[in-house]
């Protein structure tokens, strides 16, 4: 019995349940290895090992989930900041969302990652968030999620209709997805992006955004709505950290990104890695930046901390 092709798409369920990359590793290997131990007791007659997968893992996600708080986004938490000069203090306190690394896995295994429909799901119950992605994200039959969660097909039907509401309300349903441009022009986009943010070009960035664009920064609990008040707080940072920033493309939640380098009079004209800036782009224009700047959060991209 080889497990091992499973783990990519059992991390990205994990995560999708957890909204933590680190745990979602930790609780696909749990997954893989309380499999190994029950391989004598499989029985191919009543599922497949894919199936059967997937329920372990499942009730590994549900007792992880247990007692614990949503992982939320600063835009989930209250209302917009309306001043860019505030001090930006962190919540460590806080169990944020966090990106997903798409290098690291194929790309079947990062369908529907996206970062906003991610934090929707956050909101539901645990239960109604294994329903919602075995349903709607892996196709499971209401019978084969019945049988996973130990329940009835009316109730598997019943919960998935709740999660679908909660998630269209939190504006990350089918409709959102719709809207947002393809992966060719949202890349065209962020690359255009990246050059005004290389050269400290405000008025050029702000050119590039939604007119309700939002700027978010966990793990500081404040974010802005707007393109002036975007502009402003970018205006901050260069004042700030100086100019001559670098950055570099990627992809985090099968969403285009960049990683970008502040100056670092420390490394002798070299930039010491910042942030991640993950980038949702509707109709041509960014409509959403989400800044991770925990360095804790940084490590599964595998990026260097320097560039000379």
């Amino acid at each position: 019995m080889d497990l091992e092709p499973y783990r990519g798409e059992l991390v990205a369920y994990c995560y999708r349940m957890l909204g933590s990359f680190h745990d979602a590793e930790d609780l696909a290997q749990e997954t893989l290895l309380r499999a190994w131990k029950a391989r004598e007791r499989y029985d191919p007659a009543r599922a497949s090992v894919r199936t059967w997968l997937y329920r372990i893992a499942t009730n590994a996600c549900l007792t992880a989930l247990e007692g614990r708080a949503r992982r939320p986004l600063p835009s989930g938490l209250g209302a917009p900041g309306g001043d860019p000069e505030v001090p930006l203090t962190a919540a460590p306190e806080v169990p944020w969302l966090e990106p997903f690394p798409d290098a690291r896995f194929d790309v079947d295994a990062r369908t529907d990652l996206r970062l906003a429909w991610v934090a929707a799901v956050q909101l539901l119950p645990a239960r109604q968030r294994a329903v919602l992605v075995l349903r709607e994200v892996l196709a499971f039959s209401a019978a084969e999620v019945a049988d996973q969660l130990g329940t009835s097909v009316q109730a598997v039907n019943s919960a998935l209709q709740r999660a679908r509401a909660t998630v269209a309300r939190a504006g990350a349903g089918a409709d959102g997805e719709v809207r947002e441009s393809d992966g060719a022009e949202a890349r065209a986009v962020v690359e255009r992006y990246l050059r005004a943010f290389e050269a400290a070009d405000v008025p050029a960035l702000v050119r590039l955004l939604a007119e309700d664009a939002v700027l978010e920064m966990p793990p500081v609990p404040l974010w802005f709505r707007g393109r002036e008040a975007y502009g402003a707080f970018m205006e901050r940072v260069f004042r700030m950290r100086g100019t001559g920033w670098a950055a570099r493309p990627l992809t985090a939640n099968g969403q285009p990104a960049l990683a970008a380098y502040a100056p670092d009079p420390a490394e002798g004209g070299g930039r010491r890695l910042h942030s991640l800036q993950l980038f949702t782009v509707v109709g041509g224009r960014v409509a959403r930046t989400v800044v991770f700047a925990d360095p804790g959060r940084l490590g599964a991209f595998d990026l260097p901390p320097v560039l000379p």
